[in-house]
């Protein structure tokens, strides 16, 4: 499959909502994510049939996202975990692990935890009814169909 950027039609006002967006959060305009929040990175893809919306939600359980759309906005929310590795997920009495397994101390956090909340605004061609999505290996795509 090859792929190709381009800033035209439909999704060529993205920068220009996000600027939007960054303004109306400095004047404290409502935001329908709180500010408390992490965005994902996303990619948006167009076939001939369809619009593609890849998410990355690594480490993201699939129950605790939630995909709403409401007229022409596709809003993404859910919540990630702190990333640990396995003891470190053992509780205080755990027979041999040791204490400093369980609570390491943290050198460098770069990746986002907590809540999540993302938007993405919709083009005019597209059939809600019909949109589908799919977790798959810590990507959530989402097929958004053409009238």
């Amino acid at each position: 499959m090859s792929l190709s950027a381009t800033s035209d039609p439909p999704f060529s006002n993205l920068g220009r909502v996000s600027k939007l967006t960054e303004q109306m959060l400095q004047k404290g305009y409502f935001n329908f994510c709180p500010s408390e929040t992490w965005t994902p990175s996303v990619n948006l893809y167009e076939t001939d049939h369809s619009y593609l919306v890849c998410v990355d939600l690594a480490g993201v359980d699939k129950e605790k996202i939630d995909v709403e759309v409401l007229e022409n906005q596709l809003t993404l929310k859910g919540q990630r975990e702190v990333p640990m590795f396995g003891p470190l997920h053992a509780p205080e009495d755990s027979p041999g692990v040791p204490g400093s397994a369980r609570r390491p101390r943290v050198h460098l956090m770069e990746i986002d935890h907590g809540a999540f909340c993302r938007q993405v605004e919709l083009p005019e061609d597209v059939v809600r009814e019909n949109i589908t999505a799919q977790y798959v290996n810590g990507m959530l795509w989402i097929e958004i169909p053409k009238t």
